[in-house]
């Protein structure tokens, strides 16, 4: 990873230093629902029957350190559920959705830094950077908060170039899925259904890189979003055969 210089709370915009504030009728919403949320991905997620799959060009180790993921706002349910407590950083929105979001993800073993692409962005990317430097992985909601839905923001490719760590994107299809109408159709998996993790190659961003290299490495970012989760989609109905073996979560993070 190529030497940066240690981002202090200084450089965090003051609006994102703060934290927010909440009414007393939020406070208490933010409880119910974190502990709802907290509680229906334990328990579904639990029952889910899990394989692995990823592109030729893939990190040896499962979870890459340091490393940029990146997926589909879509696939958050699983995704909380099967990376729990990986010590994964995980940008969540300054907002009232984003902070039981956080919560959520906190009591599931994740670190959230909050910001967004449409509020604290710099203080967030600071905050991701920062974990970065302590030889962390980060994961990005790429088309979050508000989407529009299947459109990876620059974020990433950003972080890439000023830190040297490699990126990736990943997928996790569920088979028939309750499907929320939401502006990202989030998946909620029915109880003991099929899930299909697709992981692509690994992406490197050069220290160097220009503005029309840049757009290049995010549009490769945005390919390799496509098509894990088309291979994923179109593959889910095959886990527990013999290319999609079921496995143990603890097994398939070895």
């Amino acid at each position: 990873m190529r030497p940066v210089s240690p981002a202090t709370s200084n450089d965090l915009p003051e609006n994102s230093a703060q934290q927010m504030r909440f009414t007393l009728r939020q406070r208490i919403l933010l409880a119910a629902i974190s502990f709802i949320g907290t509680s229906a991905i334990r328990l579904l997620g639990a029952s889910l029957r899990f394989a692995w799959s990823e592109e030729e060009g893939a990190t040896s180790e499962r979870i890459t350190r340091p490393c940029i993921y990146s997926f589909w706002h879509r696939c958050i349910f699983p995704a909380a559920f099967f990376f729990r407590d990986q010590r994964l950083a995980v940008m969540t929105s300054l907002s009232f959705d984003g902070e039981f979001i956080a919560r959520i993800i906190e009591n599931l073993g994740f670190r959230a830094v909050r910001g967004s692409s449409s509020r604290g962005a710099v203080g967030a990317l600071v905050g991701m950077r920062q974990e970065i430097e302590r030889g962390e992985a980060v994961a990005f909601t790429i088309d979050g908060p508000r989407g529009p839905r299947y459109v990876a923001k620059p974020g990433p490719t950003f972080l890439a170039r000023a830190t040297g760590a490699p990126m990736a994107a990943f997928y996790i299809a569920l088979d028939k899925p309750w499907v929320l109408k939401s502006w990202d159709t989030t998946m909620i998996p029915k109880p003991f259904s099929r899930a299909l993790i697709r992981v692509s190659r690994v992406m490197q961003v050069p220290a160097d890189a220009d503005e029309q290299a840049l757009a290049k490495h995010h549009a490769e970012l945005q390919a390799a979003l496509e098509r894990v989760r088309d291979f994923a989609e179109a593959h889910v109905s095959e886990v527990g055969s013999a290319e999609f073996p079921v496995a143990r979560r603890k097994t398939l993070l070895e």
